[in-house]
C-alpha cells in the first residue's frame, strides 16, 4: 500500500493510523533518508497506541520504551549501531517476542537478525510533488518473508 503525505501533519496522522491498528508482538521496521519524517511518524504510531509522553529519537540510546498506553513501544533507533552483535545487548529478541509492539527505525542495517514476520514501512521524498511531500509504502507482514 502506498500512502502519500502533503506535510508533517499527514505524515504524523498515517503513523497515528497505524498505531491506532497495532497488535502485541508485531514489528514495524522503518526506512528512509535523514529528514523524511521517521521520527514525526514515529510520534503518530505511539499516539496511536495512546501514548502521551513525548517521543523522541533514541539514536544515543539504541532503545526507548514507552508503556504509558494500550500496549508498550519499544522503539529501536539502529542508525549508530556497530554490529548486529550489539542488538543482543539490547535483549533485541525479547522485544520481538514481548507483549508490546516494536518499532525499528534504519532497519535495513540489521536485517539479517530481523523476524520474517513484519510490516515494512518506507518513507521517501519526491522533490517533483513538493518540499513537504513524502511516499509512505506499507508492505503487510506476509509480504515480507524473506
Amino acid at each position: 500500500m502506498v500512502l502519500e503525505s502533503k506535510s508533517p501533519e499527514d505524515t504524523f496522522q498515517i503513523g497515528m493510523r497505524l498505531g491506532q491498528l497495532a497488535k502485541a508482538g508485531e514489528v514495524y521496521t522503518l526506512t528512509g533518508d535523514l529528514g523524511v519524517g521517521k521520527t514525526v511518524f514515529t510520534q503518530g504510531f505511539a499516539k496511536g497506541l495512546g501514548i502521551d509522553e513525548p517521543v523522541n529519537s533514541p539514536t544515543f540510546t539504541i532503545l526507548q520504551i514507552y508503556e504509558g498506553g494500550r500496549l508498550p513501544l519499544y522503539h529501536f533507533d539502529v542508525y549508530r549501531i556497530g554490529s548486529v552483535e550489539e542488538m543482543d545487548e539490547t535483549g533485541f529478541e525479547e522485544y520481538m517476542t514481548g507483549e508490546g509492539v516494536s518499532l525499528i527505525e534504519w532497519a535495513d542495517l540489521i536485517r539479517e537478525i530481523l523476524p520474517g514476520e513484519r510490516t515494512r514501512i518506507r518513507i521517501e521524498k519526491d522533490l517533483e510533488k513538493g518540499f513537504d511531500y513524502r511516499r509512505i509504502t506499507v508492505e503487510a507482514a506476509e509480504e515480507c518473508l524473506d
